[in-house]
């Protein structure tokens, strides 16, 4: 029992203690344990605030950058409305404007002003519908003509013509009021031979034609290609084309070949409505070739406007001339403008 005396235990009380401390170990191990992973988690969980925190002030930043904020949307809203609500009107008001501008304003003041007329519908619309429509507007005139005139009926073909240049596009005609002067004078020298110079669209020419008596015939000398190239047609609509030869050129090329080229001795009358600079040059050139005889009647177009100054200034003071004018207006307008009427005393 030596051993006992010695105090040392026995090996059921050692067994007893040993568990016992593994125990305290195990349990502080625990302890120990729980309290590291309550810390991790705790961390963990601060840290994910943390990245919340910061993604949702980075979401805040880019909202706020890209105005996406409750409140800056609302103002940008707010902002959009009063713009929508100045604009609109004055959006809605300057088409009020141009619309009456268009149709009322511009076509009033035209009717009165013969230079405005010219710049309105010369220079400024004629190439913006031109555009617009990708043609030129004696190709619109002549879709109308082939559109409502009745084919080979002159006098409907003149009606289309003054109505389409009278409610849809001004045209440089003589007209539908100019162009009774030029009838009533037509009819009265009731020519055999007829010169025109100027073809444009073939309006003149037409109302010239078929007031011819039987195998009289008109020539008509038009310089721009395109011009004669709807002239024909026109002409063809109306049914006068055994009475008419269009001739290509410019008119200084063409006069003194008459001659030769047709056969032609004299005129009976000449219509002149082409380039208003070359009505005295061309005068005076049918007079050197010996084209115009005793009694020949030259009508001279637009005499006011653009008007003819130098060319009116010869007829009216040669001895060679007894003129007179028909005072009337520019075609389509209540612009002043008129007709002269020369009979060449040889």
């Amino acid at each position: 029992m030596g051993w006992l005396a010695c105090g040392v235990k026995p090996w059921r009380e050692r067994a007893r203690d040993c568990v016992f401390e593994r125990a305290c170990v195990s349990s502080a191990e625990a302890s120990a344990g729980c309290y590291l992973g309550a810390c991790v988690s705790r961390r963990m969980r601060d840290e994910d605030y943390l990245w919340q925190r910061r993604g949702r002030k980075k979401a805040g930043s880019e909202e706020e950058k890209q105005g996406r904020t409750p409140a800056r949307r609302a103002k940008t809203a707010t902002a959009e409305t009063r713009m929508w609500e100045y604009f609109l009107p004055v959006c809605v008001g300057g088409v009020a404007v141009l619309y009456a501008l268009y149709s009322w304003v511009i076509p009033t003041a035209v009717q009165y002003n013969g230079w405005l007329a010219l710049l309105w519908h010369d220079v400024i619309l004629e190439p913006a519908l031109d555009f617009l429509t990708g043609s030129t507007r004696p190709q619109r005139l002549l879709r109308a003509v082939q559109k409502k005139a009745t084919q080979g009926d002159p006098q409907s073909v003149i009606a289309t013509i003054d109505d389409f240049c009278r409610h849809s596009e001004w045209a440089m005609n003589v007209g539908d009021e100019k162009g009774l002067i030029l009838d009533s004078i037509v009819s009265e020298v009731n020519p055999s031979t007829a010169l025109e110079l100027g073809t444009y669209c073939g309006y003149s020419t037409v109302r010239i034609a078929r007031l011819l008596p039987p195998g009289g015939r008109c020539i008509t000398l038009e310089f721009n290609p395109a011009y004669a190239a709807v002239a024909r047609q026109v002409i063809a609509w109306a049914g006068i084309q055994d009475k008419v030869q269009l001739v290509e050129g410019p008119s200084g090329d063409l006069i003194p070949q008459m001659k030769e080229l047709f056969g032609v001795q004299t005129f009976d009358f000449v219509f002149l409505d082409h380039w208003k600079d070359r009505y005295l040059p061309d005068a005076k050139l049918l007079e050197e070739c010996g084209l115009l005889r005793e009694g020949t009647v030259l009508l001279a177009d637009n005499v006011i406007c653009p008007g003819t100054p130098e060319y009116l200034q010869y007829v009216r003071n040669s001895p060679r001339y007894e003129s007179r004018y028909f005072k009337s207006h520019l075609e389509y307008t209540k612009v002043e403008d008129g007709l002269e009427k020369s009979v060449f005393l040889g």
